[in-house]
């Protein structure tokens, strides 16, 4: 035998090591969702060479969460962190002169404001005591002279008859109005309301909406919903001051100066106006405006207002996207904004002007961005940038779109580089009348095209939302994956980002266009990926997608189990007891005594008797969007039946699965119904 050299020994041991057997790779487990530091709300300093930004953290044994403010050169360096404690700090903004940083933090027990300098190692100095604590925060531009933020405020509290306990929990309650409780929570007579204070003052905060009114709105408002002018002379906020607020979306946009007097109403359009950008010069304003009243899903526009003159112009009227985010141009030449865009989230820029062309130019063309800012020079974005595979992490990008992007976070680069993730591959699908519909397939790690893998399809909900190029905590396509599944995701008929014609073509229609998209999509897939079992089949999804599974139970037996989270099953019942009034009645045409055909026609309720297919149920008592008798009578339904059925029942969540001991029983709850019906 010819002798083998020792260079030849080393390539193959290299390729030994290489081989999955010998790989360091492993599955994407609970823990790494934990362990991954999850960044946002990022600042650029006045001479922008510092990104600020909030990094938050969480203990795998403990479930305790934190969050530090850390700051990182925008030429490239490593982060260093400014904050100590285990404490949440949030929303850092540079002073004027970038010597120091105003932040939030709940270190005093409730969420106050404090300014900590950059340099000489002083100590943070507590700006707001605000009773109950604050909520978002600006300062005014460019001085930083004046603190913005908002508050909860008892306006009324006749609602609130006697308490009880060292909570001091309601025992009682007398309600004469609708909207009495939100989400997760009861009003009790609480309005959010807008405060500003002069940085350095002893003069206490002011509120500048003193009245029954929610200042931002109780729904539908932005990240960006009150703003001081570049004079400090007034204070612009978005509001819906329609008497009846559960089924109104209009929001509008008011002025008022800063002693809180002389309002004034600056939009009036009868549908959702919202996010208030100043421009650097202080004479325009961009906002985001839908067009048709009491929907929710409407195309956001992008509208551009004269404030001496009142002329407004539609800068996005061709682009059938809707605006998300939008920041100025130092110049204020341009604005850039970002918007769903066929399965992620991608940036845009736009020519400011009132007359004359405003051409749109798209900047990014691949994953997803949020939290977009600009540098002093108008020549850097900075924003997050995520994926699939990738947490969310800082980057810098060229405004004018060209160039490479550059990263300026990797923390979660050492503990990925241990993780198996395969990236999701798009795939098109033609639709019964021929519309093209997206979707997304991520493969198991150690994948073997040989072998055959069962299939979790995911459905998401909205039902105007969108499965998008991101790493999601809460429903982690890459965690369903890590379990040996091959994990699919349609965008059907009424998903945003791909049109509004699209997006509309759900209503009225729920258990009609995007369930037979779901169904073709299914085919797709089975007919081109050889690798999937078409014997083991699973879907899951949660609000509307948990109204999906709950419709599909009635409606075909293709699948082997299902797992519904937070999912309708008697839409004329839901209407009775939810909150936002505005969104049933424009899907289904009405209340249900006024149009009941469509309540019944799509309610999955009434198609019990075709029921068969094993069902977990997960619900929250504090859900108020889609309440847990939705839930409870779909278990009964399903126990009653002789069907095989679990509940999982949370006495301490809302709409959303948010603490994170809870979160792991989630997922495994989950992992183990899919593994009991789809593994061998």
């Amino acid at each position: 035998m010819a002798k083998i050299k020792l260079t030849q020994l080393f390539l193959l041991a290299l390729t030994v090591l290489a081989s999955p057997v010998f790989s360091q790779s492993r599955p994407l487990e609970f823990d790494d969702l934990l362990r991954i530091r999850r960044l946002s709300e990022p600042a650029i300093s006045p001479d922008g060479k510092w990104v600020a930004f909030v990094q938050k953290s969480h203990d795998p044994e403990t479930y305790n969460s934190w969050s530090d403010i850390c700051l990182v050169p925008l030429a490239g360096g490593e982060p260093r962190v400014l904050t100590t404690g285990k404490a949440l700090n949030t929303r850092p903004m540079f002073t004027a002169d970038g010597s120091s940083l105003v932040f939030a933090s709940n270190r005093s027990g409730s969420r106050q404001f404090y300014l900590l300098p950059l340099s000489g190692g002083g100590e943070a100095v507590q700006l707001t005591r605000q009773p109950g604590g604050t909520d978002g925060g600006r300062l005014s531009p460019p001085d930083g002279r004046y603190l913005l933020y908002h508050a909860k405020v008892l306006v009324d509290s006749a609602s609130v008859v006697d308490y009880q306990g060292p909570d001091k929990q309601p025992r009682a309650r007398i309600i004469d109005e609708l909207l009495y409780r939100h989400w997760d929570h009861w009003r009790n007579d609480e309005y959010k309301h807008v405060f500003i204070t002069r940085i350095g003052s002893e003069d206490p905060p002011l509120d500048l909406t003193p009245c029954k009114i929610d200042a931002p709105p109780i729904s539908l408002g932005s990240s960006q919903d009150y703003v001081a002018s570049r004079d400090s002379r007034y204070v612009y906020y978005t509001a819906n001051r329609d008497p009846v607020v559960t089924i109104s979306t209009d929001n509008d946009i008011w002025r008022v100066t800063i002693q809180g007097d002389s309002l004034l109403q600056i939009t009036n359009n009868p549908a959702n106006d919202n996010l208030i950008a100043i421009s650097p010069r202080g004479n325009l304003m961009a906002y985001r405006a839908m067009e048709r009243a009491r929907f929710e899903s409407d195309r956001y526009c992008l509208w551009l207002r004269d404030l001496e003159t009142g002329a407004v112009v539609n800068l996005t009227e061709e682009l059938d996207r809707s605006v998300g985010e939008v920041v100025w141009a130092p110049n204020g030449k341009y604005i850039y904004f970002t918007a769903e865009d066929e399965g992620k989230v991608s940036v845009f820029r736009v020519t400011a002007r009132l007359s004359g062309e405003t051409p749109v130019q798209r900047l990014t063309d691949a994953q997803t961005y949020s939290e977009l800012r600009i540098t002093p020079d108008g020549k850097t974005l900075v924003a997050l940038r995520e994926s699939f595979t990738a947490p969310a992490e800082l980057v810098a990008l060229s405004a004018t779109g060209k160039g490479p992007v550059r990263e300026l976070t990797r923390l979660s680069s050492s503990l990925l580089s241990t993780i198996e993730m395969h990236e999701a591959e798009s795939f098109y699908f033609h639709a019964e009348d021929g519309v093209r519909v997206h979707g997304f397939l991520i493969r198991p790690p150690g994948f073997d095209p040989a072998k055959k893998y069962p299939l979790i399809y995911l459905i998401h909900g909205g039902p105007q939302g969108a499965w998008i190029d991101e790493f999601h905590y809460r429903w982690n396509a890459q965690a369903f994956a890590a379990w040996g599944y091959v994990t699919v995701m349609v965008n059907f008929r009424g998903s945003t980002g791909y049109g509004q014609e699209f997006t509309d073509q759900i209503t009225g229609d729920w258990g009609g266009k995007c369930y037979r998209d779901l169904i073709r999509g299914l085919d797709h897939v089975l007919e081109n990926y050889d690798f999937i079992d078409r014997e083991r089949l699973g879907a899951a999804g949660a609000s509307f997608g948990g109204y999906m599974v709950n419709w599909i139970e009635g409606h075909t037996d293709r699948f082997k189990c299902l797992v519904n989270h937070d999912g309708v099953f008697n839409l004329e019942s839901e209407y009775g007891s939810t909150e936002e009034l505005w969104f049933p009645e424009w899907e289904f045409g009405g209340p249900p005594w006024e149009n009941p055909t469509l309540y019944r026609l799509w309610s999955p309720h009434r198609y019990a008797v075709n029921f068969k297919t094993p069902m977990l149920i997960i619900h929250g008592r504090k859900d108020y969007r889609v309440p847990p008798e939705q839930g409870l009578m779909a278990f009964t339904t399903l126990q009653r039946m002789g069907i095989e059925s679990r509940l999982l029942y949370f006495p301490d969540e809302g709409h959303w699965v948010l603490y994170p001991k809870n979160s792991r029983l989630w997922y495994d709850t989950i992992h183990e119904w899919f593994d009991r019906f789809l593994m061998p």
